[in-house]
């Protein structure tokens, strides 16, 4: 269904009993909803949550900002290398409001948030400002955006920057394939036919490249994060692989020491995707510390 956030429309997909507890879930850079796993939300589901997921603006079936042009990402990043300003036609910062206008749109006052790469950015902002919102926060895969922490190895920002050999469905979807197995799990690898399968899906319902584009400038813009971090106070898990190519371990870790009790599951083996074998360990970590929000309001 598509509802109106922020003054945009967004596309929203909610599943379980209306009155479970609500679970906000968060995507990252230019992926759409159904990158969350159907099985990871039916997992969800029966742990008792009301399960909410949505495209963010500029991907999938939410509202598009083509009209605002597609970035130069060249010049974007060698500013940013230089630490020089990055301006964006758009800003994490709006992104977040975007998500909490979903769970407007939804007659939510407060969930719990769980936002993945990209999404987990966004989830800071929101828990960091607008701590009346989040009963708790899982952080999977993601980071703060200080300086001092690794970056992705070279071959990494090679398979991020590169295109499609092709023109068509089946040329896009083969080109995130070969991404996904640059920054996926090490020890957890996929089938092959489900994850063509999967991605050929994803494509046929959307490919927005310039969208993600301008979504590398938004994240390029928000620079460091870390001012934000003591200002969590939500019961925070921070989920993340400790063989992730694109967001390196030590980003988690750091996260896991700079927000106040958090608690980290540091996985080994796992890369940057949510693999089939280790989602019942994710719907579990994410129970567990929803449960945390329950005894510090009692």
């Amino acid at each position: 269904m598509r509802v109106v956030a922020n003054d945009i429309g967004i596309e929203v997909d909610d599943q379980g009993p209306a009155d479970g507890d609500p679970l906000l879930l968060i995507m990252g850079l230019g992926m759409q909803l159904v990158g969350w796993p159907d099985e990871l939300v039916q997992l969800l589901v029966a742990r008792g949550f009301r399960v909410v997921r949505f495209d963010n603006r500029d991907a999938g079936l939410s509202q598009g900002f083509d009209h605002l042009g597609v970035p130069n990402l060249a010049w974007a990043l060698m500013r940013h290398a230089m630490h020089l300003p990055v301006h964006s036609p758009y800003s994490l910062a709006d992104m977040a409001a975007d998500t909490l206008g979903v769970l407007d749109a939804l007659g939510i006052q407060r969930a719990h948030v769980c936002g993945a790469s990209m999404g987990g950015m966004i989830a800071q902002h929101i828990a960091a400002k607008q701590p009346q919102r989040v009963k708790s926060l899982a952080l999977v895969m993601t980071t703060s955006g200080a300086r001092h922490l690794p970056q992705p190895a070279l071959p990494v920002r090679r398979a991020l920057m590169s295109r499609p050999q092709g023109p068509g469905i089946e040329a896009a979807a083969a080109h995130l394939q070969r991404l996904f197995g640059v920054i996926g799990s090490p020890a957890y690898p996929p089938d092959p036919a489900r994850m063509q399968q999967r991605l050929l899906a994803t494509v046929q319902r959307a490919w927005h490249p310039a969208g993600t584009a301008r979504q590398i400038l938004a994240i390029l813009a928000d620079g460091d994060r870390s001012a934000l971090l003591p200002r969590i106070t939500a019961p925070t898990l921070v989920i993340h692989g400790r063989d992730d190519p694109l967001v390196p371990v030590a980003c988690g870790e750091d996260l896991a020491v700079r927000i106040l009790g958090a608690r980290a599951d540091i996985v080994p083996g796992m890369g940057h995707d949510l693999p089939l074998q280790l989602l019942e360990r994710i719907a579990n970590g994410i129970r567990a510390n929803s449960l945390r929000s329950h005894i510090g309001s009692n």
